[in-house]
């Protein structure tokens, strides 16, 4: 069922969802337990998905591309992810002793990434991460992470730096300040966070050399997300390759989104071996999880000194997510990457073309089976850039609004990310509803 709304009243054709919104306001502080699903006046409610397609509890179907923040790259209750996840139930929901199930989705990774010789399992992508940079800090003994301005890397005071500083704080682009995403940020953290401009090699080089020896790593999301899928230049990717050595720091990839891009992950299409690397999202087969993998002796922090770093939690390797995560992992054969980065190319390549047609000023961005779409032409080469670029956040308001309302799901700032089940006629259909928006 599709919806055109013709006036700016959700609760008259989305009352169910205009319900539960009220009841979860009485509850919960902003009516949610995550701030990126919000979108006002209030988003619809999910009831049930079918591959890439999810319906509300008003009974509306839309085609996802939001895939909740790019998790379920094989799209709703793919039954071979179903079979496995009932059988796993069925026997163990979760315990206190290790499983096969665990050394299985180990294995496969461990033998597809290069660079991960040795892993361990979380919750979440921003556990990944922060265990990454626990680990690092644990390895080299060291308190100083480096990290792009403007990129977000979960929850945790190091990664979330500057994810969103502004021209009244940020200071100059050849120092960028240290500014805290949330009050109460103790000073420590910021003055342990070397903040670095995104694909500005002089910079950042000179930036990670006057930290120097307190430096204990870089983390970088080779595409980030909030940066619009901007991808990183190979001089600067070669540079933050070649300083940490130098430095005797560590390179730690964040591909929590970034190892939807290929069979090795983003570092296997760049040609870059970090040293430590952070996991999440299409892992789990859609089930919550996380993880650190990287170089065995790296990861012997786990384990040796007492350790070093200590990682426990009630759920980590919880079985559930691990037979659904080698389940998805193996669906994810080359061809599949190659058959999603096909369809990501046409979609790129669609929005591109109404942009141009169209005459609307606008920059499409995104690999593989992501993509993003901006309503504005200057170049960008970095975070500043974005916020700085004059983008007009009425029309992608409206777009994303239109989208909804016509049966698509994309996030409300204007990313779309892809799922096995979609085809040809599903991008086309999306081309076809952005395009019916955008003349309206």
């Amino acid at each position: 069922m599709t919806l055109s709304l013709q006036k700016n009243d959700t609760e008259l054709l989305r009352p169910r969802s205009a319900d539960l919104y009220r009841r979860a306001q009485q509850v919960m502080p902003g009516g949610n337990s995550r701030v990126t699903i919000f979108f006002p006046p209030h988003p619809p409610y999910a009831d049930h998905g079918s591959g890439c397609r999810i319906t509300d509890v008003d009974g509306v179907e839309r085609i996802d591309f939001v895939n909740n923040y790019s998790s379920l790259i094989h799209g709703h209750c793919p039954p071979a992810i179903v079979e496995a996840v009932r059988r796993q139930v069925g026997d163990l929901f979760a315990v206190g002793l290790p499983t096969e199930s665990e050394i299985d989705l180990a294995e496969l990774i461990t033998g597809r990434v290069a660079s991960i010789e040795h892993i361990r399992f979380a919750n979440s992508g921003t556990e990944g991460v922060m265990f990454a940079v626990k680990a690092a800090r644990a390895f080299t003994g060291r308190p100083k992470i480096a990290k792009i301005e403007g990129a977000f890397h979960g929850s945790y005071d190091p990664s979330e730096t500057s994810l969103a500083s502004t021209p009244e704080n940020w200071g100059g682009i050849d120092r960028p300040a240290a500014v805290a995403l949330c009050h109460g940020t103790p000073a420590s953290s910021l003055a342990d966070t070397v903040v670095i401009p995104h694909n500005n090699v002089e910079v950042s080089r000179r930036l990670l050399r006057e930290a120097g020896e307190q430096l204990a790593g870089v983390l970088i999301d080779p595409l980030p997300s909030r940066l619009h899928f901007m991808g990183t230049s190979p001089e600067f990717l070669a540079m933050l390759r070649e300083e940490t050595e130098r430095l005797g720091a560590l390179l730690i990839f964040d591909e929590v989104y970034s190892f939807r891009l290929g069979f090795g992950g983003a570092q296997e299409a760049l040609g870059i071996r970090p040293d430590l690397t952070a996991l999440g999202k299409i892992i789990g087969g859609g089930m919550p999880v996380g993880a650190v993998g990287g170089r065995a002796d790296v990861m012997r922090v786990f384990v040796e000194g007492g350790p070093k770093l200590v990682h426990g939690g009630t759920y980590n390797a919880n079985p559930v997510t691990m037979v659904a995560g080698r389940t998805a992992m193996e669906m994810l054969d080359r061809e599949a990457f190659a058959r999603l980065e096909r369809l990501g190319d046409r979609l790129r390549a669609g929005m591109a073309e109404i942009l141009a047609r169209r005459g609307i000023a606008g920059t499409v961005r995104g690999q593989g089976s992501l993509a993003s779409i901006r309503f504005s032409d200057k170049p960008a080469n970095d975070y500043r850039d974005i916020v700085t670029d004059g983008a007009d956040m009425e029309l992608a308001a409206r777009l994303h609004r239109g989208l909804l309302d016509s049966g698509i799901f994309c996030t409300s700032t204007l990313l779309f990310i892809l799922s096995t089940p979609m085809d040809e006629a599903v991008i086309d259909t999306a081309l076809e509803r952005i395009d019916a928006v955008l003349a309206a």
